[in-house]
């Protein structure tokens, strides 16, 4: 979170539920089967629950899974589960108290690890995405690994983006190898799992341990080619890339007052038309600015 805060957007300006509505179901016609309501943060915006449900039931979709940071998640968990959520990933980038109100700006550490109880209660897959950032967390990564050793929950590293909030430079360090050498440091023994097809992370298990971790090099951005990815933002702005500033906004093509034809044909267009990897993205980039947004704002 950055220091000054975040921009508010007005409510005229984000997409309403039958607009996204919508958009799901375009999207499941023209053969996606996976959606993942991220944000921002999902549960800041009122009716939430209403929306997923309604997404659920859309025809075609195999799986509706979410990403949130856990502050306002707990309530809604049995009735996740209701709705046949499977999946859950938690953004969680530290065990330590002190350390999580310096990255979050929030004190609601133990919030967050309530909704991880519960999640895990009511049988619900939780993955924890943790960003590695230099000088922040790095003290963390071996408790966040231990996670995994009496509980069934896969930890995520991630290499950290530039997605901070401005235009600073990020260290890169500790990226995908650097990470994965220092846990093998620790535990010696570590287990290559295969990896799903288009998966973002290169997964490993240590030998007796309930959950895995995996590590996702967001930043060298070596898994760019089997990535099956879009993204569609509360505004409506359709990017087929995180690295990618500016895209089409759907949601002015949807009140233009185009057909449910017309829109599978844009949509088709951007997919054909889609960078071959992230340093393309970033490089033709026809806005700059938005490439250093707050991954607040960009969500999981």
């Amino acid at each position: 979170m950055p220091e000054n805060g975040l921009h508010w957007i007005k409510q005229k300006e984000l997409m309403t539920d039958d607009e996204i509505i919508r958009l799901c179901s375009i999207f499941t016609q023209l053969g996606v089967d996976k959606i993942r309501i991220t944000g921002g943060e999902p549960f800041v915006r009122k009716n939430c629950m209403e929306l997923i449900q309604r997404i659920s039931q859309i025809n075609k979709l195999k799986e509706v899974s979410i990403t949130t940071n856990g502050i306002l998640t707990e309530p809604f968990i049995p009735e996740l589960k209701a709705l046949g959520i499977k999946s859950v990933n938690l953004s969680l980038d530290t065990l330590d108290e002190d350390r999580f109100f310096k990255i979050t700006r929030r004190k609601e550490f133990q919030q967050v690890m309530k909704t991880m109880e519960s999640l895990l209660s009511h049988n619900i897959q939780v993955k924890i995405n943790c960003v590695v950032m230099d000088g922040q967390n790095i003290e963390d990564i071996i408790p966040l690994v231990n996670l995994g050793k009496n509980l069934p929950i896969a930890v995520r590293f991630i290499e950290e983006m530039p997605f901070n909030g401005d235009n600073k430079e990020i260290s890169l360090k500790w990226n995908y190898h650097k990470i994965y050498e220092h846990i093998q440091e620790h535990f010696g023994d570590i287990q290559k799992l295969d990896d799903p097809k288009s998966s973002t992370s290169y997964n490993y298990k240590i030998p007796g341990f309930k959950g895995e971790f995996g590590i996702i090099a967001a930043y060298s951005r070596s898994f760019c080619g089997n990535c099956n990815r879009a993204r569609v933002s509360p505004l409506g702005i359709l990017k087929t890339c995180l690295y990618e500033g500016g895209g089409i906004n759907l949601k002015d093509v949807l009140r233009s007052g185009k057909s449910d034809e017309e829109l599978k044909q844009i949509i088709i267009q951007s997919i054909h038309h889609k960078p071959k990897d992230g340093w393309e993205a970033e490089k033709i980039s026809s806005d700059p600015n938005a490439i250093h947004q707050s991954m607040a704002t960009i969500g999981g």
